[in-house]
């Protein structure tokens, strides 16, 4: 009989990156988590932006200047972005708790269409900005 050290040491490793091919429920999983942690990071951008605009003309136009720049409208839209698309993981994770679109066709949609309706609604929330930015 073999001894339990030995048995134990016979046994597969975990599954892990190099095993799993991956998917899209895998992936997006990901990226919702990631999506959750950038909004920290986003959240503080607009809490600097709102107390500059507290803090008098100066230091709002110092705020407007930074954020206007190329790279700070990249960094806002990839918070709107980020934004969108963890507010659809959530209606997605909300319809799961309701018991709904567990079947595997239903899951690759909800997949889907939260990855299509984040960039969709993000261009969409972009291009109504710069609309009524040039209207006022």
């Amino acid at each position: 009989m073999d001894s339990p050290k030995a048995a134990s040491s016979a046994r597969p490793l975990s599954p892990h990156l190099q095993i799993y091919r991956p998917m899209l429920s895998m992936m997006m999983s990901i990226v919702h988590r990631i999506t959750g942690a950038g909004l920290y990071f986003g959240t503080a951008l607009v809490a600097i932006w709102l107390v500059a605009a507290a803090s008098g003309p100066s230091a709002f136009a110092s705020a407007q200047a930074v954020y206007g720049s190329l790279i700070g409208q990249v960094v806002l839209f990839l918070y709107t972005w980020t934004l969108i698309h963890h507010a659809l993981g959530g209606v997605r994770h909300l319809m799961w708790d309701t018991g709904r679109g567990f079947e595997p066709r239903e899951r690759e949609l909800l997949y889907r269409a939260t990855l299509g309706g984040s960039v969709v609604l993000t261009v969409l929330v972009w291009i109504v900005g710069y609309l009524l930015r040039g209207a006022a």
